[in-house]
């Protein structure tokens, strides 16, 4: 079963120029790329064509992919989005340690910087269809830090909280998906996204200010923004922001524009801004070698 695609509207505040949305997925076409596992969520109709209408739409110059479940360790979707803008998008896609160097290499020369490993669940705590848990960047880490991988990191702020101490010594930059996870009940002070805020301004981390996971879409946004504001507050330099979209399993669907919008009222300063939009994630992506390091 597929859905369309939830639309973007323009942000009432424009985006910086060259800013990206470290988090988004494509999907299909599915004439070419179908699902090769059981998926949890209706497929949206997501195609790079519609993706570049959406970041157009907010803004984000561009774009970095996460791999989505349903494409388990098959980034070819993924792969043909990047070769069509090249300049523009990169990846991080999902494998396990049987993948052959020559593959992992190929990937990386296609614009994929990055493999993600996930801990967290369905909610009927299921491991979702297609994914890889961090057993397997252990075994990856070598072959990622020599051609230049980093990974990327799905689990809640106490299995973070658990883990990151080993992975940490991996020597493989890591990048937290979703702010950490944190229960927002907890507030910033909550023990385990404490230790991650410690860890993320020690320079050891990057995170991503993607809330949606968190808000139940943009609700209950009171509780995210002291979340938000730590991690701004503790570690600017070590920030990338994500819109998430196209939101599978988040119904009603939110607007990537009411994010783009969001992200600029909660931090206010042009030069963060632009900083978290522009200038980490160039660094972190590779998208210009010569982009201002400030």
């Amino acid at each position: 079963m597929t859905i369309p695609a939830p639309p973007a509207s323009a942000p009432s505040r424009a985006l910086p120029p060259d800013a990206c949305d470290a988090h988004s997925h494509v999907f299909g076409p599915f004439d070419r790329f179908p699902p090769i596992e059981r998926s949890v969520y209706a497929l949206p109709e997501a195609s790079p064509e519609i993706h570049a209408a959406i970041r157009r739409a907010i803004g984000a110059a561009r774009g970095v992919l996460t791999q989505p479940a349903p494409y388990a360790n098959d980034p070819g979707a993924m792969l043909a989005a990047i070769a069509g803008a090249p300049q523009t998008l990169r990846g991080v896609a999902v494998t396990n340690d049987s993948i052959d160097d020559a593959t992992l290499e190929r990937w990386r020369a296609g614009g994929i910087v990055g493999l993600r490993f996930t801990e967290m669940r369905t909610p009927s705590g299921e491991r979702y269809p297609g994914s890889v848990g961090f057993p397997a960047l252990r075994a990856l880490a070598p072959r990622m830090r020599e051609i230049g991988m980093h990974a990327q990191l799905w689990a809640n702020a106490s299995q973070l909280a658990e883990h990151l101490p080993v992975l940490l010594r991996l020597g493989v930059p890591l990048v937290i998906d979703h702010m950490g996870t944190p229960d927002p009940r907890e507030g910033p002070d909550g023990p385990a996204f404490a230790r991650i805020v410690d860890l993320l301004a020690d320079g050891a981390l990057w995170i991503k200010l993607v809330i949606c996971r968190l808000s139940a879409g943009g609700s209950d946004l009171a509780r995210i923004r002291p979340l938000h504001d730590r991690l701004v507050e503790r570690a600017s330099h070590r920030l990338v922001w994500g819109s998430d979209w196209p939101y599978v399993r988040i119904q009603p669907a939110p607007d990537a524009g009411h994010f783009a919008d969001l992200v600029q009222d909660w931090i206010q300063d042009a030069e963060l801004i632009r900083r978290i939009l522009v200038v980490n994630p160039a660094q972190l992506y590779d998208f210009n070698n010569n982009e201002e390091q400030a």
